[in-house]
């Protein structure tokens, strides 16, 4: 079974993540920044991953340590459930329309970090969240996880639609890209290795 459970403990965010990549869409999101908890939930539910995440951050100061520190567990926990990818299909793009909004996620699983999210957000903040996380919660995953990730808004509009377009398609990706495809024999790479 491709399933994880990590812990980080620093002086800003005590997180547990616990994951089943091959699950229903099942999760328990508790982070202390309600927003945030939204797009985590949809991601699990759209990714169809079993996902529970609690954190206890230094929300006193502002929600950065805990976006940030969550991506960073996530994507470590994805990483290690994934263990040597022999058999997915690793690559994966998806359009996911929210009403007026359309977002474009690309992907590739290769192992090699990267990070280009391009997207105006009209607002700073939706509830107690800053727009400008979104960024830095991919950043932590992409860099944990090995992922090369391309986000792009086509169409943009309201701010909430704007990130739940980019959080649902991302789940929709991940999961087409750690799909197991009987037909690869090995890692989809000439390499070897992903």
């Amino acid at each position: 079974m491709r399933i994880s459970e990590k812990t980080r403990k620093t002086s800003e965010t005590n997180i547990k993540v616990s994951l089943n990549i091959d699950g229903k869409g099942k999760s328990n999101i508790k982070t202390g920044i309600g927003f945030f908890d939204h797009m985590l939930i949809l991601f699990s539910r759209h990714g169809l991953f079993d996902l529970e995440v609690e954190c206890e951050g230094d929300l006193y100061i502002d929600g950065h340590h805990t976006v940030e520190d969550i991506g960073i567990t996530m994507g470590i926990a994805f990483k290690e459930a994934l263990g040597d990818k022999v058999g997915i299909v690793r690559y994966a793009n998806t359009f996911t329309p929210m009403d007026e909004c359309l977002s474009l996620v690309v992907l590739d699983l290769g192992g090699r970090p990267y990070l280009a999210l391009d997207a105006q957000y009209p607002r700073e903040t939706v509830g107690d969240f800053d727009t400008e996380l979104v960024e830095e919660f991919f950043r932590g995953f992409v860099n944990n996880c090995g992922i090369n990730l391309h986000v792009k808004m086509l169409s943009s509009g309201n701010t909430h639609h704007m990130i739940e377009a980019i959080f649902k398609g991302f789940g929709r990706a991940l999961d087409t890209a750690t799909k197991i495809d009987e037909r690869i024999q090995g890692v989809m790479s000439t390499k070897g290795v992903i």
